[in-house]
């Protein structure tokens, strides 16, 4: 059962590219004829890093696509910890959006994907920070696991691991682990259980990738002493193709558009520098391969196969493809015949999907609704075209995870297209679609994953699955494809998504965030919602026992699929302050469900499915707000209004085009979301009426921007200069350095207690340098840093109060930190405290 499983999960890996829920690949004869070139390719390296983003794409894109090489990137987070351009979505959900953004970019470079288990928890300034967080040990399995998998010849660090302290401590950390890992792969006493699936593994050479970033400028990089160095050529260009490496590498790295790595192609020559670390010495400096068998010498009987496939090649008739079909076919009944191997199971499945795209052949497996529960029957329709003139037959059809065989002995005629529905019953066992790695609760550094297997496979393990059984020349071969659902926008035209799985009914509190400060009873909304007709139960909502909730359940009655119903339940909070997290459960058929469904959709990444506990934080604190109307100008996007709207605050979110004298009359406080400046160019246009706001009286509060050439010079009504200043560790003591400032005494008196239980950082980009009109409030300071003073400050301008903070409210308000709440109902108010 588990070598079964293992194989599953590895074709997944290899193939992932072809059955994403994007549209399907339609290779053109000089992609077929690059296929069949790699066929004869037995070499591969490993690029490792620590983040997605990180990896050099055109290192990646060189050695897939020049070299042909098997190339994958192993980035030891997800991104959970980075800032969302895009959305408001952080932390895991964003790690989500990243996975995907990296998925998408190896389908642009030629590369595969793996992950480890950590979690990037935020930004670390050294390594040992980063491993007091993640298990060590863990990661370092993680890393010694998809090594002894995916069996590198080369492994690549995109950082230096001598180098502590100078880059994010993640960086750093990952190339630590990869060092280490260098040998200890090979030692059969290291993470012996990961021998049931895969055996010790030794990788020829680790080199470390240097940069013009690592040497801090472009001319310490030009005048370094490179005498040492590997030099490879990667200005490639591809005639083929019609673009160069470093265009196809653009390409890849603005899949990142979460981060904001929008990247413009360029051309022309260029040299990537690569120093040994470990390994076998080089005397050519331009070939890493140099010593390793990459041709088919390597495996056992392989070499007659090495030297059909160089004949395929050099036959290969471009205007007909299909004319080394029945070459292909005996290349796959030699590749069958071999022993069990690492290299078998690859090159099976290029030569696959060779075959199918010399033979235009086209498999496709949609069903015909894109959500379903487990337990439920769905129709799935099947098209097989083959547009060749080879001899074809579909055998039969093999369903999963039914294991459903059905027969169907059809001729594939040429450019006959054959469609078949069929009957797909889903077990009442199956999983939901849903990122695994969030379905056990994870730990501020380590996202935890029961099944060894399930490590390092980069997205969502989908089981559902159709293998189409085709005979090609006597050969039958199998095919397979994951069910999708499409459909046809007026606009897009032809859309894809995955068929998920969904529960029989979601939940969700609506306020993610309740304060019961007055004591008074509040009505709290909760929805559900059908994955399936005439959904009947019972929901409750789960409390603290000093929390009152009244009725103790509702009944809900769904008739149809996807249509929602709202509850309400009155709660009652207890006399004393208490902070409790509620959870609605929903009964149904005997069966409890407690998620609430999550969906992420944006264009450049397929749409996701996540599901989290259903659940919300109520708070009765002490604390306290004024009466300030609120305009809110979104920057990269944030969950910020929402929390103020909880709090009591009349809050309107207005743009930059809003912002008028007129306009800026019904306001007593105007707030900046997070980079606001950055991403919205005609902000700056406006700025001098926002400082004119000021004057009159009002309160301009600026939240964290980054320090580059979009900051426009009037940001604030007096000098400042935003750095790359910041404090990680949320725990960092705080010193008041105005202690009988306004901001922290009304209407909430502000003390260290306020600073605990702060989540991933404190804050971030803190102006460094300020002029004397402004007050510094706090001061704090990472282990073995000198204090940092530019977390909070405020300024009086004519007879208002402009206010800077790289506090990251922006993550403390939607994780509920009672002191930040506190906090910023004194930002807000301090127009009040001049009345007072």
């Amino acid at each position: 059962m588990h070598k079964n499983r293992t194989l599953f999960i590895f074709i997944f890996l290899l193939l992932f590219q072809f059955i994403t829920a994007q549209k399907p690949q339609k290779p053109n004869a000089v992609e077929i004829y690059n296929q069949i070139q790699k066929l004869n390719f037995l070499g591969s390296v490993l690029y490792v890093a620590a983040h997605p983003d990180d990896e050099n794409t055109r290192l990646i894109s060189y050695f897939s696509n020049e070299k042909r090489a098997r190339t994958a990137y192993l980035s030891l987070t997800r991104g959970d910890g980075g800032q969302n351009l895009i959305g408001s979505e952080l932390r895991e959900l964003l790690g989500v959006i990243r996975t995907q953004e990296l998925i998408e970019a190896r389908k642009i470079d030629g590369g595969e994907q793996f992950f480890s288990r950590a979690n990037d928890f935020g930004f670390s300034k050294n390594p040992d920070e980063t491993f007091e967080i993640w298990d060590r040990e863990k990661v370092l399995a993680d890393v010694i696991w998809t090594i002894r998998k995916f069996q590198p010849d080369v492994i690549i660090n995109r950082f230096d691991h001598r180098s502590p302290g100078t880059t994010h401590g993640h960086h750093t950390a990952s190339a630590i682990l990869s060092v280490e890992s260098f040998n200890l792969s090979n030692n059969a006493n290291r993470f012996s259980e990961q021998l049931k699936w895969y055996s010790p593994w030794q990788a020829k050479r680790i080199f470390f990738n240097p940069s013009v970033w690592f040497y801090g400028s472009q001319e310490k990089f030009d005048a370094a002493d490179k005498s040492n160095f590997i030099t490879l050529e990667t200005g490639v260009y591809y005639p083929e193709l019609g673009k160069s490496n470093q265009e196809i590498a653009a390409l890849s790295r603005s899949s990142h558009k979460s981060q904001g790595f929008g990247s413009t192609g360029t051309r022309g020559k260029e040299t990537e520098y690569l120093e040994l670390i470990d390994g076998q010495k080089l005397s050519n400096k331009a070939d890493i391969f140099e010593g390793i068998d990459t041709s088919w010498n390597r495996v056992k009987d392989g070499k007659p196969i090495g030297e059909f496939i160089s004949q395929i090649a050099s036959k290969y008739n471009f205007a007909h493809p299909s004319s080394s079909i029945p070459d292909l076919i005996k290349a796959y009944q030699m590749i069958t015949a071999l022993d069990d191997s690492h290299w078998k199971l690859i090159k099976l499945n290029e030569i696959k999907n060779t075959i199918a795209s010399c033979a235009g052949l086209y498999l496709e497996a949609v069903s015909l609704e894109q959500q379903a529960t487990p337990g439920s029957a769905i129709k799935i329709k099947m098209e097989a075209i083959n547009r060749s003139t080879i001899p074809m037959e579909l055998v039969s059809i093999t369903s999963f995870p039914d294991k459903k065989n059905s027969v169907i002995n059809q001729v594939l005629e040429n450019n006959n297209l054959e469609n078949i529905t069929i009957d797909l019953q889903l077990p009442k066992n199956l999983e939901y679609s849903q990122p695994y790695w969030l379905k056990e609760k994870a730990s501020i550094g380590m996202y935890q994953v029961s099944d060894q297997e399930n490590i390092g496979v980069p997205d969502i393990i989908r089981d559902t699955k159709v293998q189409f059984n085709i005979k090609i020349i006597d050969v039958t071969i199998p095919f397979e494809r994951t069910v999708v659902y499409k459909y046809n926008d007026k606009v897009k035209g032809e859309i894809y998504n995955y068929l998920d799985i969904i529960p029989e009914v979601s939940t969700k509190i609506l306020d993610q965030i309740s304060f019961f400060n007055d004591g008074n009873t509040k009505k709290i909304a909760v929805q559900v919602k059908a994955g399936k007709d005439n959904s009947n139960g019972v929901l409750q909502l789960e409390l603290a026992k000093n929390w009152t909730v009244s009725p103790a359940s509702i009944d809900f009655s769904l008739d149809k699929k996807d249509s929602e119903q709202i509850v309400y339940f009155d709660v009652t909070p207890p006399k004393e302050t208490s902070e409790i997290t509620a959870k609605s459960v929903v009964s149904i058929d005997n069966k409890k469900q407690d998620k609430e469904q999550i969906i992420t959709t944006y264009e450049h990444i397929s749409k996701q499915q996540i599901l989290l506990p259903s659940e919300a934080k109520f708070k009765k604190l002490d604390l306290k707000i004024t009466n300030e109307r609120i305009g809110y100008i979104m920057g990269a996007g944030d969950d910020v209004p929402q929390c103020l709207t909880q709090m009591g605050y009349a809050v309107t979110m207005i743009t930059p085009e809003e912002i008028n004298a007129r306009n800026l009359n019904n306001f007593d406080v105007i707030i900046t979301g997070i980079r606001a400046y950055n991403t919205l160019p005609t902000l700056k246009t406006k700025q001098h009426l926002l400082l004119e706001f000021v004057k009159k009286g009002k309160t301009l509060i600026v939240q964290y921007n980054t320090p580059d050439r979009s900051i426009p010079a009037n940001i604030a009504p007096y000098p400042i200069t935003i750095s790359s200043d910041r404090v990680t560790d949320e725990n960092a003591a705080v010193e008041f350095l105005a202690p009988n400032h306004p901001i922290l005494n009304y209407p909430n008196k502000i003390t260290n207690a306020d600073f605990k239980d702060w989540t991933q950082e404190q804050g971030l980009y803190y102006p460094k340098q300020y002029d004397a009109a402004f007050t510094p409030i706090l001061s704090s300071n990472d282990k073995g840093e000198s204090p940092k003073k530019g977390a909070l400050l405020v300024a009086n301008y004519g007879a208002g109060h402009y206010i800077y903070t790289g506090l990251s409210l922006f993550r403390e308000l939607p994780m509920g930190v009672s002191g930040a709440y506190r906090l910023i109902a004194n930002m807000i108010a301090l127009k009040t405290t001049d009345t007072e």
